[in-house]
C-alpha cells in the first residue's frame, strides 16, 4: 500500500478556505467588516510569510461564532458549504484524489485550517481521514478557542500523521512509496519526510525550491 497527503487550501482548492471562512461571516454579519477583516487579512498574509502564531488566530477566527447557538453554526457552516466549499473544487483535483483512492492508497487530507471549517470540504473530496487543527471543546462540545492537541501546522503536521499512523501500528516506513502534495513552504517539514513531494500550485518559494531540487511541480488550477 502507497500513503498520500494532501495538503488543502491553495493545493485542491484554489484559496484559502481559513481565510474564506473568516470573508464568510463578514458577508452573513456575524463579522465586522472593519476591524475583522483588517485582522483576518494580516493573519493570513502572517501565514504566507511563514510567521503565524496559530494559537493567537485560532482564537481570532472562532470568536464571530462559537457563542451562538448550535443550530445556527451548523446552518452557518453548511451555507459556508454550499456556497464556497462545492463551487471551488476543480475537475483536475478531485480527479487527482479519486486517482490515489482508487489505486488503493491510504489517503489523507493534512491541513493547518480547523476542523470545523475543513471536515465538510474534506468529505466532499472522498476522503475519510482529516488531520486538521482541532478546535479544543467544553463538555457542551463548544468551541473554546483554544486548540486540541498538537496543531497541524509547519512540523506538527509531521507528529499528527506519524500518531495518526501509530494508531493503526502503521509508520511511514511501511509503505513503499509516501506522497505530499502542497503548494506553501510552510510545509516543507513533511515535504521533506515523505519520499515523493509534489509541489502542487507552487508560491514562488516552494516553486524555487521545488526546481532546485528537481521535485515534481504539479499545476492543477
Amino acid at each position: 500500500m502507497n500513503l498520500t497527503l494532501f495538503d488543502l487550501d491553495g493545493t485542491l482548492l484554489p484559496t484559502d478556505s481559513d481565510h474564506a471562512f473568516g470573508e464568510f461571516l463578514v458577508r452573513i454579519g456575524w463579522a465586522d467588516a472593519g476591524e475583522f477583516k483588517r485582522r483576518n487579512d494580516e493573519f493570513y498574509a502572517q501565514y504566507l510569510d511563514g510567521g503565524l502564531d496559530i494559537e493567537a488566530y485560532v482564537q481570532f477566527c472562532t470568536s464571530p461564532w462559537r457563542e451562538r447557538d448550535p443550530a445556527e453554526i451548523a446552518a452557518a457552516q453548511a451555507r459556508f458549504v454550499d456556497e464556497y466549499a462545492r463551487p471551488s473544487l476543480h475537475p483536475q483535483a478531485l480527479a487527482l484524489v479519486r486517482g490515489h483512492l482508487d489505486a488503493g492508497d491510504l489517503v489523507a487530507v493534512v491541513t493547518a485550517t480547523n476542523d470545523f471549517v475543513t471536515r465538510p470540504i474534506a468529505t466532499l473530496f472522498g476522503v475519510d481521514t482529516l488531520i486538521a487543527t482541532e478546535l479544543d471543546r467544553d463538555d457542551s462540545g463548544r468551541a473554546t478557542g483554544a486548540i486540541r492537541g498538537v496543531p497541524s501546522f509547519r512540523d506538527g503536521k509531521i507528529t499528527r500523521v506519524r500518531q495518526w499512523l501509530a494508531e493503526s501500528g502503521r509508520s511511514l516506513a511501511d509503505f513503499g512509496r509516501s506522497t505530499f502534495y502542497s503548494d506553501s513552504t510552510n510545509d516543507l517539514p513533511l515535504l521533506e519526510l515523505v519520499s515523493h513531494p509534489v509541489a502542487t500550485n507552487p508560491g514562488p518559494g516552494l516553486r524555487t525550491i521545488a526546481e532546485q531540487r528537481g521535485w515534481p511541480i504539479l499545476e492543477l488550477f
